[in-house]
């Protein structure tokens, strides 16, 4: 079993990088996760939508770029559908059933993903209706994909 998270920005602050290893560490024993990091664009204070776009795209290019021919993608966008963690776990198990034992989640940048990226991914999935940062949303995403294994597997979750 394989999981690849791409992620479009380097993670800055220490807090947020602990927290993805400690969840990276824990993933090990359940599968072969990796984080692909992509550069971010630049953008200018308050930009303009075409600006907005642009960057989107730049950055989509990106990710479509490191995207496999045969995996399951799963962009987390906030148009997508929010599940709780039983059914995320589910979803985990299927994921990698349809995708030859690969699944792939793509989180976006600071705008999000654009329409090729979104339409590229089998499945688009919200954290909610409430906005994080991209950065925080890395560590959410390994915690609820480490909480889903534990889900699957019938084992306890840490206190």
């Amino acid at each position: 079993m394989k999981i690849s998270l791409i992620c479009v920005g380097k993670l800055k602050e220490n807090f947020f990088r602990e927290g993805c290893e400690e969840y990276l560490k824990r993933l090990q024993s359940y599968a072969k996760v990796e984080v692909i990091e992509l550069p971010d664009e630049a953008a200018p204070n308050n930009p303009s939508q075409k600006q907005i776009e642009a960057i989107q795209n730049k950055e989509g290019e990106r990710i479509l770029a490191k995207l496999p021919s045969s995996a399951y993608v799963v962009a987390f966008d906030g148009r997508g559908k929010t599940m709780d963690s039983p059914s995320f776990s589910c979803f985990i198990e299927k994921g990698l059933t349809l995708g030859g034992s690969h699944l792939v989640f793509i989180i976006g940048g600071s705008f999000g993903l654009n329409n090729e990226v979104r339409n590229k991914a089998n499945h688009l999935l919200s954290f909610g209706p409430m906005t994080y940062p991209h950065n925080l949303a890395r560590l959410i995403a390994l915690e609820q994909i480490y909480r889903g294994f534990k889900i699957l597997k019938n084992e306890p979750y840490h206190k």
